[in-house]
């Protein structure tokens, strides 16, 4: 990115100033949450959406972006030891100087991912558009919960086995003993493998957790899914 007030150059992913007269330094991190609109409009009726500008429509990207950034070469040379192809997408997490990096085709088989990063419980999950995904801390009241997803087709919910609290996507308790009870919010970012492993070069790859293995071995299938980066 540049900014028209210096000519200064700025990193995408990290907000960093990286030339010019403002090099070195630092944009505040703000959250953020990606999401489906269908997911967003359900949880804000009254939101508002911003609109394309017409005067730049020509320069937005296309429709079929995502397609064809597929078949683009990285601008880093592969490494045949990557657990992952360049273009992957991964959702990555960053927890006290710790990053981790979440297959999302992983993510869609063992939904939710129960882990542990830089000492802290976690878990990771998929909303019912298998397209948006979320992050928290899963304890409450200093009691560490293990979450399973409840799906009737109809209501989609994640279970804690320690109170069998059901817990909507937004990381809300709404039934049960903790109902009420909300899970802190973790900063997540959506990215292709071979960005994520730039700006973290020590990045850990997360693989099929305890709770995918039990499934395999009581041969137990949960829905799988394709998708395209985003």
């Amino acid at each position: 990115m540049r900014d028209e007030e210096t000519g200064s150059w700025w990193q995408q992913i990290s907000g960093k100033a990286i030339q010019g007269p403002l090099k070195g330094k630092q944009l505040e991190w703000a959250a953020f949450d990606e999401v489906s609109y269908a997911l967003w409009k359900k949880e804000h009726p009254t939101g508002q959406v911003l609109l394309p500008d017409g005067k730049y429509q020509k320069k937005y990207a296309k429709a079929d972006w995502e397609l064809r950034m597929l078949s683009n070469p990285t601008v880093t040379v592969a490494d045949p030891k990557d657990p992952l192809k360049p273009r992957s997408l991964v959702i990555g997490v960053r927890m006290d100087g710790v990053s981790k990096a979440y297959p999302m085709q992983q993510l869609l088989l063992e939904n939710p991912v129960v882990d542990t990063l830089a000492s802290k419980p976690i878990v990771v999950v998929t909303g019912p558009d298998g397209r948006s995904v979320r992050a928290f801390e899963r304890s409450v009241d200093r009691q560490t919960l293990d979450l399973y997803l409840q799906s009737d087709g109809t209501d989609f919910r994640f279970v804690d086995a320690q109170s069998g609290s059901h817990w909507d996507f937004s990381g809300k308790a709404v039934k049960g003993p903790l109902t009420g009870k909300q899970l802190a919010r973790i900063q997540t970012l959506k990215d292709y493998w071979f960005d994520w492993k730039l700006y973290n070069p020590q990045t850990l790859v997360y693989r099929a957790g305890k709770m995918r293995r039990q499934q395999e071995e009581n041969g137990v299938i949960r829905r799988r899914a394709t998708i395209t980066a985003e």
